[in-house]
């Protein structure tokens, strides 16, 4: 199985087929950045009637012709009154109050004098200004919330208001982490010699699963010992929905964890290899309903690849769609492309005025192993084609923004 672009390993990875993960209801304090399992639909209009959307006096429009205007009650917020307006009454009302009948427009206090029983106006309104008509907010029958969206803020509160005190959410997926290397020191273990390095791999990992919606089972690191690989990755694929190692997958004669997923787990092999930079020996394999992803050892293309392959099924297990944001910008120095593949460069974006430029100030050039290049609220990467080359300063280049 040879090396594939980039494109075509993003084809293939989203016609494997994917299935939701189970549903469970929860309630809205808990329901935060879950995924909707279900269409919320309005079951009412709202506002139901005509509602004040100031403090002011409800009139007839006509009425302001005369200049003044006989209050002849109150209007408070939560109540209802019996008084109607009628030709050369007004009746005082506040913000959130139900118009009263006969009203067709609300003048506000500050467009009034008052004068004993009456109003004097100074500055005359259109129409119906102040009033809220029935269903500006929403509709009945009108979806409000799709299946699959995420819950932020802003859904919590339309869940609120419409009196739904729990949701039904997809349960987050399951991704199982481990990583393999006999150079690989658990956080915590004593180094022995210098050859030996800290596994962070697992650790980055878990925190950006966590962060787009799912679970992490830590599953610490393993030494480059085929029986071991075998036993932790069955351990995995009992307990989870994606098992992600990092290690083993390219052409040493240690790596065995390519070979594992292929002849002892027995997955169908969907791709080994894509001609990108970083990361450019992933695999993608399927074990029953199960998927197994192989990313490289060095810290930034793990990274990197996680994000690009890993991302996408953590979403689509819960009925939604991974979107990264693509944005153009501006380079603020030159760029020296480092192969004829689909790279990904980190880099710093800023917002300007209103447009994006890019520079690489405190990024080091070097292997796929420098996972300080991706820190920083400012850390993007720039995304390049195999068909294109150097840019200079001043070109516009396409840019992930991953840390929104």
């Amino acid at each position: 199985m040879g090396f594939i672009s980039y494109e075509e390993s993003i084809k293939k990875l989203n016609n494997i087929k994917i299935e939701t993960t189970g549903i469970q209801k929860l309630y809205l304090n808990d329901a935060l950045k879950r995924f909707l399992a279900q269409d919320i639909k309005a079951k009412e209009n709202s506002p139901e009637y005509p509602t004040s959307a100031m403090d002011g006096y409800a009139i007839r429009f006509e009425d302001q012709k005369s200049g003044k205007i006989k209050i002849i009650d109150k209007n408070p917020a939560g109540s209802r009154i019996r008084s109607e307006v009628s030709e050369g009454v007004c009746i005082k009302t506040f913000t959130g109050s139900l118009m009263p009948k006969g009203a067709d427009t609300l003048i506000p206090i500050e467009n009034v004098e008052v004068e004993g029983e009456y109003i004097v106006v100074k500055e005359p309104v259109k129409k119906g200004f102040s009033v809220r008509p029935v269903g500006e907010n929403y509709k009945e029958g009108e979806i409000l919330l799709k299946k699959g969206s995420r819950l932020s803020f802003a859904e919590i509160g339309v869940l609120a208001s419409l009196n739904i005190v729990q949701v039904s959410v997809f349960q987050k997926p399951k991704v199982a982490i481990l990583a393999t290397g006999s150079e690989v020191l658990e956080v915590g273990q004593e180094r022995e010699n210098s050859a030996q390095i800290r596994s962070s791999n697992n650790y980055t990992l878990e925190a950006l699963a966590a962060l787009h919606g799912a679970e992490p089972i830590q599953m610490g690191a393993v030494k480059d010992d085929r029986q071991s690989i075998t036993d932790s990755l069955k351990t995995a694929l009992k307990s989870a929905d994606i098992v992600v190692t990092t290690g083993g997958v390219s052409v040493g004669d240690y790596d065995f964890v390519k070979d594992v997923i292929r002849d002892e787990i027995g997955a169908e092999v969907i791709f080994k290899g894509v001609v990108m930079k970083p990361g450019q020996h992933v695999m993608v394999a399927v074990k029953g309903n199960k998927i197994i992803i192989g990313l490289p050892g060095f810290a930034f293309s793990s990274t990197v690849t996680f994000m690009v392959y890993v991302l996408p099924l953590i979403y689509r297990m819960q009925g939604a769609e991974f979107r990264p944001k693509i944005v153009k910008a501006t380079l603020k120095e030159n760029f020296t492309k480092k192969s004829r593949k689909t790279e990904f460069t980190a880099c710093n974006l800023y917002l300007e005025e209103g447009e994006y430029f890019v520079d690489f100030k405190g990024k080091r050039e070097g292997s796929s192993a420098i996972l300080t290049n991706m820190t920083g609220e400012h850390t993007a990467l720039l995304a390049t084609s195999p068909d294109e080359g150097d840019k200079e300063a001043g070109e516009k280049v396409r840019v992930w923004i991953i840390n929104s």
